[in-house]
């Protein structure tokens, strides 16, 4: 299922296998047991007080032989970025933050205010001291999105978003990481593919919704959708799995 924007939940791993991606950072902090993960091939361990940043669509596998409890946020705040390369400020605020939240999501009735403020605490428990990159030009990401939402038929680039956002080509790609998440491609992605998703939902046939966002061919846009869990051939719930970084686009 996608996120929602901010998603706190108490999660037990078992020895199935797992592994699927997502267009949303996961954060996972261990609270009993070990989660073997393994994401785009690098390998991690998740113990008690551990904890670990999924960036979005990073595919990862993920098994806990003897059984795993995790305190898992799901979140699309684009702060997780920096959280990703950089370990948590204090680890010993960070899980005790996680273990009272987790005593919180058992008795969610009683303690909706604390379940609320959740999500940004964890961010201000890890990010606390985390260097805060130097703020240029402002993007605004809404028009920028408005504007290549209107070209899907020209072969858009990091050069093109550069230009109009008024950066060079190497200041976008990193303002791109630091504010979205994901690298300027990625995000490219992620935007065509959530529009070609959004014309199927309005009962667009898969020809003209490929045509119309920049698809190879019906086949690419169905490829697309299959890989995220989606229905090419009739539209999709708006809690299907999220969208995939390779979206076979023009």
């Amino acid at each position: 299922m996608t996120a929602d924007p901010h998603s706190l939940s108490l999660r037990d791993y078992g020895a199935s296998r797992g592994s699927h991606a997502h267009d949303h950072f996961q954060v996972l902090i261990g609270l009993a047991g070990v989660l073997d993960l393994e994401v785009e091939g690098r390998g991690a361990r998740i113990g008690a007080g551990d904890a670990q940043v999924v960036m979005p669509c990073d595919r990862h596998d993920f098994e806990a032989r003897d059984g795993s409890r995790c305190l898992v946020l799901d979140t699309t705040h684009p702060a997780w970025a920096r959280c990703a390369v950089h370990a948590p400020a204090d680890a010993s605020r960070l899980r005790a933050l996680a273990q009272y939240l987790a005593q919180c999501a058992q008795q969610p009735d009683a303690s909706v205010l604390t379940l609320q403020h959740g999500p940004a605490l964890l961010l201000e428990a890890w990010s606390a001291g985390t260097p805060v990159p130097t703020r240029g030009r402002r993007i605004d990401w809404t028009a920028l999105a408005a504007w290549a939402r209107a070209r899907w038929h020209e072969p858009l680039g990091v050069a093109e978003l550069a230009r109009v956002a008024c950066l060079s080509p190497g200041q976008f790609a990193q303002r791109c990481r630091d504010e979205q998440g994901v690298s300027a491609m990625h995000w490219l992605r992620m935007l065509r593919l959530a529009h070609a998703r959004e014309l199927r939902l309005a009962g667009m046939g898969v020809a003209e919704t490929a045509r119309r966002t920049g698809y190879r061919s019906p086949s690419a846009l169905t490829a697309a959708l299959r890989r995220i869990g989606g229905q090419a051939a009739t539209p999709a719930p708006r809690d299907d799995p999220p969208a995939s970084c390779d979206d076979g686009a023009a």
